[in-house]
């Protein structure tokens, strides 16, 4: 069954964190914390370093949620998480949102459907997302509906670093390293379309949108550190 989102964040800021690896380094963790999740420690090992951001709303993409139980909301879009990730998302505590159609028979995850009619920007319709083609976009139709005033992206960075890492973990690709065939398979392309349109949608209905990723591709939105905004 569709879920319609509830207006529970009227007129406030929401965070949306993403897998980009500009994450750790905005909250000042050491390297040394770093590269332990990146060989297999628990991303919640970060969660102590990002607790001025504890009581705010949170979106956590993917794996995300395993910052901590402070994340609000978990969303995906994206049939091979689910299928990796299931036992634990069953049993995180915050919500678990979805607008994949594999997640629309699971009783313990809210569907949300893709606006075909809109696949690019922000839906309008509370019950569906705008896809995008990735779920940190798609997300920001969910912050959207909540009533937020204020979007701010985390981890949007939309390409690697300088160590060649796409994410702030290594959980998707742990084990490999980046070799040029990998390098051109690399989706961040693909999903910067949809930001544009986001942009558009966004000042049409005055909301704001932040780009907490200062070395961003993203050219759409202002951008910002965690320091400066808090």
């Amino acid at each position: 069954m569709i879920w319609q989102v509830p207006r529970i964040w009227e007129g406030g800021d929401v965070w949306i964190i993403g897998g980009g690896p500009s994450v750790p380094k905005q909250f000042d963790i050491p390297d040394k914390v770093i590269q332990s999740v990146i060989r297999g420690t628990s991303p919640s090992v970060y969660s102590p370093y990002m607790s001025s951001i504890h009581d705010k709303h949170t979106i956590g993409i993917n794996v995300a949620y395993l910052l901590g139980d402070w994340i609000d909301f978990v969303f995906f879009g994206d049939s091979g998480f689910l299928l990796k990730h299931q036992h634990a998302l069953a049993n995180f505590q915050g919500l678990k949102i979805s607008c994949h159609p594999k997640a629309d028979s699971l009783s313990w995850v809210k569907f949300v459907a893709r606006d075909k009619s809109h696949a690019q920007g922000i839906s309008s319709n509370p019950m569906r997302v705008s896809w995008n083609g990735n779920s940190g976009a798609a997300a920001i139709s969910i912050a959207v509906h909540t009533g937020a005033k204020r979007v701010i992206l985390l981890g949007f960075d939309m390409k690697v670093n300088e160590e060649d890492n796409q994410h702030w973990h290594d959980i998707y690709q742990r084990g490999t390293t980046m070799d040029q065939k990998r390098r051109r398979k690399m989706p961040f392309h693909r999903h910067l379309r949809g930001f544009p349109q986001i942009a558009r949608d966004a000042k049409q209905m005055g909301v704001e949108i932040l780009n907490a990723s200062p070395d961003s591709a993203i050219e759409c939105f202002q951008k910002v550190t965690v320091k400066e905004l808090l």
